[in-house]
């Protein structure tokens, strides 16, 4: 679909949204970012790109769909935790639910003909019994928050068969990199940095032993891309078909760090998937991607990026007249587990 030429982004100010909407802005796509701004990453949006501050369930976001009229529509917004699901189940699939569906219907009003869905590979799969995990593996998931991402496909087949919307689902692995929120619960890179960063030890939720499927968000950025181009159907899953241990990953910015105290541990949350890894070779077939970024190299981008932040952070801290509250650059927890 290479006419695409408007792009509507919801979560666009969000962590992988911003690194997507800069991609989309430099490559000449008219944006619209669609955010009710809880998750914003604190990174700017680029000069030029239209933000209507709503929430995904309101009036506001649908007459935004319908004043914009997009050519494509790529859906990043979400409660993106694992455990916020657990504790609030109903709260999880009104947004990652309901905010689907009303998007779906106000697209189709629109006549918008392509619909890029951001979904979770290991959340979907469960305990898969095969890694790296195919697309065609049975889902099992294990949280609500994996059973709406799971139900929001369901309701992106439907829309694709009763309104002719070309649907696609990406099924992310766990996305890290420069803006993730390290002060919730979910994204260990980012939580790890920030730990590191204020003179905290690292923590882990669980042995450590657990693996995931870490994809750098440019690349993720450059596949949400890709997805927005093409005229493919059906799920595709996200990642880098490797899976590393939470503890080498934590090991690493230790190192990046030059930290020498202890890594604290305490239990895994409820609803946690053990292992991750994702199949990937339907991505590099049907969207000629691949995700180049090296662990290492990522991770280290990673922490040089939220040290020079905190540098920044401190520097404007230091100016600020006095009696003066300094406001952290983050938004609220963006992360996915």
């Amino acid at each position: 679909m290479s006419a695409v030429k408007r792009v509507l982004v919801t979560g666009g100010a969000g962590f992988i949204g911003v690194h997507t909407v800069t991609r989309l802005h430099a490559e000449g796509f008219t944006v619209l970012v669609v955010d009710d701004l809880r998750h914003a990453s604190g990174a700017p949006l680029p000069a030029g790109v239209e933000l209507e501050a709503a929430d995904l369930n309101s009036a506001a976001a649908t007459q935004a769909v319908q004043r914009f009229h997009p050519d494509a529509i790529l859906h990043l917004a979400a409660q993106g935790g694992v455990s916020r699901s657990v504790r609030d189940p109903a709260g999880d699939a009104l947004v990652n639910v309901l905010g689907t569906v009303n998007l779906l219907k106000a697209s189709a009003d629109a006549g918008c003909r392509r619909f890029v869905f951001a979904s979770s590979g290991g959340a979907i799969y469960g305990r898969a019994s095969r890694l790296p995990t195919p697309e065609r593996t049975t889902p099992r998931p294990l949280s609500p928050y994996g059973a709406a991402k799971l139900a929001a496909e369901g309701y992106l087949g439907k829309f694709g068969r009763t309104f002719g919307l070309r649907t696609l689902p990406l099924r992310y692995s766990n996305v890290y990199g420069p803006f993730q929120d390290g002060t919730g619960e979910a994204g260990v890179v980012a939580i790890t940095c920030e730990r590191l960063l204020s003179g905290r030890a690292p923590l882990i939720r669980g042995d450590g032993n657990q693996t995931r499927d870490f994809v750098f968000v440019a690349d993720v950025a450059d596949a949400n891309l890709r997805a927005l181009r093409s005229r493919v159907t059906g799920a595709i899953n996200i990642g880098t078909g490797v899976a590393s241990s939470v503890r080498s990953v934590v090991d690493e910015l230790v190192v990046a760090a030059a930290y020498r105290g202890p890594t604290d541990f305490v239990d895994g949350p409820p609803g946690e998937v053990r292992d991750t890894a994702l199949d990937t070779r339907r991505a590099a077939k049907l969207l000629e991607w691949r995700a180049p970024t090296q662990l290492r190299d990522g991770l280290r981008q990673t922490f040089t990026s939220f040290r020079e932040r905190a540098r920044q952070a401190t520097t404007a801290a230091s100016a600020a007249p006095a009696g003066a509250e300094a406001r952290p650059d983050r938004g609220s927890p963006a992360g996915l587990e």
